[in-house]
């Protein structure tokens, strides 16, 4: 049943999941496949949260298509790799929870639902140089849908592609597909491939008014919608929770969720699994807890404007601790912005272009600062170290003329799409020289002259002493495979040159209500809240405020949701 209405004031349940992403559908799906009668209810008026904004991959250690695809390995080289990964931030606890789930949820998903996975065996983890890291095979990301194959009425409840990371509104998924679209005017092959996808796309916008081919995030919560639809789960959309209710003992028996016929009380069986988002919108607890962030404005997140910590506050209106000990209150991500002629101002997240050869990131002075090949939140903690207290947080992505010709530069597309509106609204500054170009950005042009120069000798030869640039498999995979001899750098030879600004972002909070290896939320004092679950960005973050790999996100929002509908399903009815 879909968009449930009710003239009740009470409506009961087995489990009842608040927020509609990766973390609260995979606990809804699994405790549906259990046998309770759950009901999902979400803030915004569709489904997916921040998971339908992003690359749709989980990082999940030992899952069975990367041993199918003959990546095989036992726990110990992801448990060494994240021992050294996170340090004194590593929970043993929940971390060996994680891994010894996360196969079992994708086996779950892969083998009794609508939830479809490709392997990623090409997906290094990002911190290369560290025991036990893996050079691919421990993430795998969503089977592409066309929504057709999902009831109209289901298919409003997917929140759409965030139109800066699509072609024309359209999803490019990481892999072969992004590959095929990067040497589409290179390669026959990729050309027809390229052709192919957006005519297709083309043909839907005239058809059905929306693309209809889904990669990416909008696959995987597409999948997960059919999932928990096939298996009788209730999905409420505009309808957040707003108070947990508990008995006599404190164990939370259900909660108040403002319904669009008005308040409803839900009373729930077996618990309540808090998964609503975390609180990257919350500009008062941004300006608490994130650094150089004193108004809490200085910050541009990707996550949907929903996510304003509901499910934190009504946890601690019932006792729930909030975990601030992590290394980053927050998920980094570099991001630009982006001013439309409608007034909107995009927010575009700096994933692909970065590791590709023939760019640099530089400082106000001109410098280096950071590896940019490196993870997102790396470079973003680069950023933020690298500017002198009083100055604000930003940096500039450079590149010549025979780059952004090639590759993607943040929003602009490579040859033949123009770039030119982006020159027109002030996205992106081009200036014949580097020094023309650092005039217009406000860099110290004598310093950019010194770091391209210097950059430039040893890039020549695949080199980066200054950072090591192209030496882990992780930047390898980012740069371009046809490139040699280092697939991440090449010189910036020719001008004109172009830039564009970067700014802190994030794909979400790290700080998060304290949890055990079941899911459960705890005190302060580690004693467990009965009945209260959390999953996704309301727990706190198991890698303990760092990003070891892409996918850290989604895999454990899912392998701990996963976790709760379990254990929601073994517990006596309340």
């Amino acid at each position: 049943m879909t968009n449930g209405t009710t003239t009740n004031r009470v409506v009961e349940c087995d489990l009842l999941v608040a927020g509609g992403g990766a973390g609260g559908l995979a606990a809804a799906v699994i405790a549906a496949h259990r046998g309770l009668d759950v009901l999902v209810v979400e803030k915004a008026s569709t489904l997916g949260g921040a998971t339908a904004w992003s690359g749709g991959w989980l990082w999940a250690p030992l899952n069975p298509l990367s041993q199918a695809d003959g990546v095989i390995e036992d726990l110990d080289g992801p448990r060494t790799y994240l021992k050294h990964a996170l340090g004194e931030n590593y929970d043993e606890p929940r971390v060996e929870a994680m891994l010894q789930n996360s196969s079992k949820m994708v086996g779950f998903f892969e083998n009794e639902t609508s939830l479809q996975f490709v392997s990623g065996t090409f997906i290094a983890d990002i911190l290369g140089n560290l025991p036990g890291a893996g050079t691919g095979g421990r993430s795998v990301g969503p089977k592409p849908i066309n929504a057709r194959r999902l009831r109209r009425d289901l298919r409003r409840l997917v929140r759409p592609q965030l139109y800066e990371t699509s072609f024309l509104g359209m999803g490019i998924m990481a892999g072969p597909d992004l590959q095929a679209f990067l040497h589409a005017t290179s390669n026959v092959r990729s050309f027809f491939h390229a052709a192919w996808r957006v005519a297709f796309h083309v043909w839907d916008l005239i058809t059905q008014r929306t693309g209809m081919q889904l990669v990416n995030g909008p696959a995987l919560v597409a999948r997960l919608v059919k999932s928990a639809d096939e298996a009788g789960v209730r999905l409420w959309v505009d309808s957040p929770i707003t108070q947990l209710d508990t008995d006599d003992s404190g164990a939370v028996t259900g909660a108040l969720v403002q319904h669009p016929t008005g308040p409803v009380t839900v009373r729930a069986r077996r618990g309540v699994v808090l998964a609503t988002g975390g609180f990257p919108h919350d500009v008062h607890r941004r300006a608490e807890f994130f650094p150089r962030t004193p108004t809490g404005a200085e910050h541009w997140t990707l996550a949907p404007k929903e996510t304003t910590g509901d499910g934190i506050t009504v946890a601690e209106r019932v006792g729930a601790a909030l975990d601030t000990s992590l290394a980053s209150p927050a998920a980094w991500c570099p991001v630009s912005l982006v001013k439309y002629r409608s007034g909107r101002v995009g927010t575009y997240p700096h994933i692909v272009d970065r590791g590709k050869p023939g760019l640099i990131a530089v400082a106000a002075n001109g410098k280096r600062f950071v590896n940019e090949a490196d993870g997102y939140y790396q470079f973003t903690t680069g950023m933020i170290e690298a500017t002198p207290p009083g100055e604000p947080v930003q940096a500039w992505l450079i590149c010549d003329h025979a780059f952004k010709r090639k590759y993607p530069f943040g929003m602009a597309k490579p040859f033949p799409v123009p770039a030119f509106p982006y020159l027109r609204n002030g996205y992106m500054k081009r200036g014949k020289t580097l020094r023309d170009l650092a005039v217009k950005c406000g860099i110290d042009p004598v310093g950019l002259e010194r770091t391209v120069a210097e950059f430039n000798v040893h890039a020549r030869v695949g080199q980066d002493p200054e950072f090591g640039r192209g030496t882990t498999p992780f930047n390898r995979g980012s740069g371009d495979k046809e490139h040699g001899p280092n697939p991440s750098l090449a010189p910036l030879e020719r001008g004109p040159y172009y830039a564009i600004r970067v700014l802190p972002g994030s794909f979400g909070t790290f700080y998060g209500l304290k949890a055990d290896e079941h899911a459960r939320v705890l005190r302060a004092d580690g004693s467990v809240i009965p009945g209260l679950y959390a999953a996704g960005s309301d727990q706190a973050n198991v890698m303990g405020g760092h990003y070891p790999s892409g996918g850290i996100n989604i895999g454990p929002a899912m392998t701990f949701g996963y976790i709760a509908g379990n254990h929601a399903a073994d517990a006596p009815a309340g």
